[in-house]
């Protein structure tokens, strides 16, 4: 298939949220200092980002439309199967635009090397076309990614490059009934994480590495290694700070979720049950009374855009 457009996504600086939020660039400046921050770090932060971004579409001359796109509209947009998607901004909006993406080549380009370590970023501005091109000849590599997918019984669905999160919307319970591998139980904690290869060194690692704290000062002392590689199929999943009581069990705690495996959860909460992805809280589905989620690798794949051997 015939590659016709190029879409770049971009997010808002700290800076454009800064003066979104106070009118003014006087006003954000104000608030900043105000506050003791050093608000000429906000505006070289601005600066190394608008630099990158006339960079890469200066230099997209391939004779393909380009169309700009920002990181706000990505959940109603149409993404075409004849796309190329050049990502600009931090490892995260490579995860919130894999989950909109239909199988389209992703080139993540990092604007800011010097703030970003850039795990998912492999291409500098001046890079891109050099790998435009190799893509519209066929001779790129691709890095296939597996994602996690929920699916709601009331029919909706969604994706994550990195983690899932069920549970509740604020600072509570989640009461729910979890069926894994034949068994069910009912229980009450902070939520499951269901991570991707890509996302178990984030927030999954986080939770291992309380978990052996805690261990070791209980004076047992574990190895437990959480990394998957990003093409590999599994899922992990965590229950956090599951609660035991006469309404509540925790025999269900972690699990490796292998391709043709589900994770069913029930909904026990009449309001406040939230499923979200990447971290997008505001992106969200409601998990309330009535609502069963099944959650398990998807059949779809990010494809992320290798950089060339040196």
């Amino acid at each position: 298939m015939a590659l016709e457009k190029i879409i770049i996504v971009t997010r808002k600086t700290r800076l454009q949220e800064l003066v979104a939020r106070f009118n003014t660039k006087a006003q954000s400046r104000f608030y900043i200092e105000h506050a003791g921050g050093n608000f000429s770090e906000y505006e070289l932060e601005d600066d190394e980002y608008r630099r990158s971004f006339d960079q890469l579409s200066r230099s997209l001359d391939h004779g393909l439309k380009v169309q700009v796109v920002d990181r706000d509209f990505l959940p109603t947009f149409l993404f075409m199967p004849e796309d190329i998607v050049v990502t600009l901004g931090q490892d995260g909006l490579v995860a919130n635009a894999a989950k909109y993406v239909r199988g389209q080549p992703i080139i993540a380009v990092n604007p800011s090397p010097r703030i970003f370590d850039g795990v998912l970023l492999p291409f500098l501005p001046a890079a891109v076309p050099a790998a435009v091109d190799r893509l519209l000849h066929g001779k790129t590599a691709l890095r296939d990614v597996t994602m996690a997918e929920v699916n709601l019984s009331d029919g909706q669905k969604l994706l994550a490059f990195n983690d899932l999160f069920i549970g509740p919307k604020t600072h509570v319970s989640a009461r729910y009934r979890i069926a894994w591998e034949g068994k069910s139980e009912p229980q009450s904690s902070s939520g499951i994480l269901v991570s991707t290869g890509a996302g178990s060194t984030g927030w999954l690692s986080s939770i291992f590495n309380m978990t052996r704290g805690v261990a070791g000062f209980a004076g047992n002392h574990f190895g437990v290694t959480t990394r998957l590689e990003w093409e590999d199929a599994r899922l992990i999943f965590v229950v956090r700070e599951p609660f035991i009581s006469r309404h509540s069990q925790a025999g269900i705690i972690a699990g490796m979720i292998a391709p043709g495996q589900q994770l069913v959860l029930e909904s026990l909460m009449p309001s406040g049950g939230v499923v979200f992805s990447d971290g997008t809280e505001a992106d969200y589905l409601d998990f309330n009374s009535g609502v069963t989620a099944v959650v398990k690798a998807s059949d779809q794949r990010a494809h992320l855009v290798m950089a060339a051997a040196a």
